[in-house]
């Protein structure tokens, strides 16, 4: 009987200092939903839009990752003439032509540091980039970052102007294959294209 009643004594002792033990480690479990929230808080989808085509665009990817949103906005906004094609003189004109052309953005992104995806988003100029996405790529540093570049168009692909793009970041930047959307893009067809992109990364539908 004294036998049973210390080995009963034992086992209770075990058992009240594995709970201490619990109690006071921290919980390292993490679901699924808390993990992909985490991730979410490091993607930015970065934008510049005259007419507002790629800026609907951005603002759906954005909401269908939970990303956070930035607008590059350029410090002297483009007027419907400074974007006039035809007109050799135009602002846009020129900067296209010019490959030294670095139009100055108003205002900068807050903990840049802290994003390791970012969607780079532009409209079709000239059948490349505006001028004004090469300054944003060479105004932060983008070492060990994953960049998907993406485009709005009437019906110009999305050519060579990502590729152009890559050559201004540095060695160890991840840099995807570019994709062209028309307007009016739908959500399912963002969806699809974001889980094809491989990136282990979760969207809300």
């Amino acid at each position: 009987m004294k036998k049973y009643m210390l080995i009963t004594a034992l086992i209770a002792l075990c058992t009240l200092t594995v709970c201490a033990q619990n109690k006071g480690a921290p919980d390292n479990t993490k679901t699924e939903n808390q993990t992909q929230g985490e991730n979410m808080k490091n993607i930015l989808v970065a934008y510049f839009s005259y007419s507002g085509n790629t800026r609907s665009l951005a603002e759906q990817i954005a909401n269908t990752l939970k990303a956070d949103l930035y607008e590059i906005k350029p410090q002297i906004p483009y007027s419907s003439e400074d974007i006039n094609w035809r007109n050799s003189s135009s602002r846009s004109t020129k900067e296209q032509n010019n490959s030294s052309s670095r139009p100055a953005i108003l205002g900068k992104v807050t903990n840049f540091e802290q994003y390791n995806i970012v969607f780079l988003g532009y409209p079709i100029w000239f059948g490349q980039a505006p001028k004004i996405i090469y300054t944003f790529l060479e105004s932060y540093d983008f070492s060990g970052k994953t960049i998907v570049p993406f485009c709005t168009s009437g019906s110009s692909p999305i050519g060579s102007s990502a590729s152009n793009l890559h050559k201004l970041c540095p060695k160890n930047t991840t840099w995807l294959s570019g994709s062209r959307f028309a307007n009016n893009t739908s959500r399912s067809a963002i969806v699809t294209w974001i889980n094809k992109l491989g990136l282990n990364i979760t969207t809300v539908e």
